[in-house]
């Protein structure tokens, strides 16, 4: 082990060690899980987590404290839920033989048949609970992530972000292959240390309680927990939110930060930005991937924006999906194309790199946290005060690599990609996967931050 990657983990420990008297069950700044039963309480036979420790109230842990996490939903709450999915009233069925009209009745029942009587959570529970979780508070919030650091000498330590309407469950399957690649056909030279956090009002993250948490805020929080961990070098890798959090770190440009690699790049120019904003004609000058690309942008914008149209404008009005988990399941699914005609085939019996169990993991994940709202706000927060589109180069000056995946709302073109990022080190197009690229497709994901990043050890 090198003596700065040893002083690294040092420092981790040391925190950990420091702040272990308030070992967590719940994030305590309302996720919307209750707590573990008290002692002498009846416990449900599911294995649930042992009672924490009293915490020492005459010597408060310090604001940067790093306490350990686990993830506990009652019986209770469990049962609610299945409650409420058998309640479930019914729309009539769609009025086209496609999903024109939305996510169809058929794929809503199957969903809502396997959720209630053969989807367990408590396996999505355990996994959690093996895997080192964490809880810090930043900025006054409450950031859970998870950490999970390679045996191997000289890891680089990246930190991954979801977007919405993902979470770390979107992670868990690369995990393993990057921090032991040996374990999974890689070399010991290719690990990586992971940090894998919540976003603010994600998962069991903190809710703010006020305005302010836009994605360069939370790209600034980043910068501190992977500081807080005892980080003076690492990358960031990001899709969806990840991507526009990973973009902000790098315009803030901290000399911890070496690059960042991305799966669903920001690159599109100006004038094709303009013209897909006020429904023009597309510029004449476009190559054939470039014209793909159009194509793509132009039916998202023309039939996709409906769930962020009202996630940016009136995310408190969306009581019906805090109060639904069956209307939130739908919600979600219908989050881009692609991706609900995947959920739709695996409901179908044919799973194509996610299962059923993955889909409603994340689903039950969002419905027990009570983050369906608090998650939308992200979108309200990114209108206040950004800029520019979404897709539009947002002037990253650092390293970045792109990975293409064609199932992605958006295929890069390279040629866009080149002028959106000057210091553009990877570019590749994969043959399958879409907007959950590391769910999905974990190898060729896996592979991709291995390739990407290997000019920046």
């Amino acid at each position: 082990m090198s003596a700065s990657s040893s002083r690294v983990r040092s420092a981790v420990s040391y925190r950990v060690v420091a702040a272990s008297s308030c070992c967590l069950l719940f994030a305590a700044s309302g996720c919307g899980l209750k707590t573990a039963p008290a002692a002498g309480a009846e416990i449900p036979a599911v294995n649930p987590p042992p009672a924490p420790a009293k915490v020492n109230e005459t010597k408060p842990l310090p604001d940067d404290a790093i306490r350990p996490f686990r993830a506990y939903v009652s019986e209770e709450q469990l049962a609610d839920l299945r409650r409420r999915v058998a309640a479930t009233r019914w729309p009539d069925k769609e009025t086209v033989a496609d999903a024109s009209q939305g996510v169809q009745l058929a794929t809503m029942q199957k969903l809502a048949r396997y959720w209630n009587n053969e989807y367990d959570w408590r396996k999505c529970e355990t996994r959690l609970n093996a895997l080192p979780q964490f809880v810090t508070t930043i900025d006054g919030i409450d950031i859970h992530f998870i950490h999970v650091q390679s045996k191997h000498e000289k890891a680089l330590p990246v930190v991954v972000t979801h977007g919405w309407p993902g979470s770390v469950i979107e992670q868990l399957k690369i995990i393993g292959p990057l921090t032991d690649p040996t374990a999974f056909g890689g070399r010991a030279e290719d690990a990586f240390d992971v940090v894998i956090p919540s976003l603010p009002g994600y998962s069991f993250s903190g809710k703010p309680a006020a305005t302010g948490w836009d994605p360069a805020r939370i790209a600034r929080a980043w910068v501190v927990l992977m500081k807080r961990l005892g980080y003076s070098r690492f990358v960031a890798q990001g899709g969806d939110w990840g991507n526009a959090v990973s973009e902000r770190m790098a315009l803030l440009a901290p000399p911890e930060l070496l690059g960042i690699a991305t799966n669903m790049a920001a690159t599109v120019p100006a004038d094709v930005s303009t013209a897909l904003k006020y429904g023009q004609a597309p510029p004449t000058n476009l190559s054939a991937d470039e014209r793909k690309a159009w194509d793509q942008l132009a039916d998202f914008f023309k039939n996709g924006l409906g769930y962020a149209n009202e996630m940016a404008n009136r995310p408190q009005t969306l009581y019906g999906i805090a109060d639904s988990p069956v209307g939130l399941a739908g919600w979600i699914l219908d989050h881009d194309a692609r991706s609900q005609e995947l959920i739709a085939r695996v409901f179908d019996g044919r799973a194509e790199g996610l299962t059923r169990d993955d889909v409603l993991d994340n689903i039950t994940l969002y419905w027990l946290t009570n983050t369906a709202v608090s998650s939308a706000r992200l979108y309200w927060e990114n209108k206040q005060t950004a800029k520019l589109s979404f897709f539009d180069p947002k002037g990253v000056a650092i390293p970045v690599a792109v990975s293409v995946f064609p199932d992605e709302i958006y295929a890069a073109p390279r040629t866009w990609a080149e002028r959106a990022y000057p210091k553009l080190i990877h570019y590749n197009r994969l043959a399958k996967g879409g907007h959950f690229a590391a769910w999905e497709q974990p190898e060729a994901f896996v592979q991709e931050l291995r390739v990407a990043f290997k000019s920046l050890r």
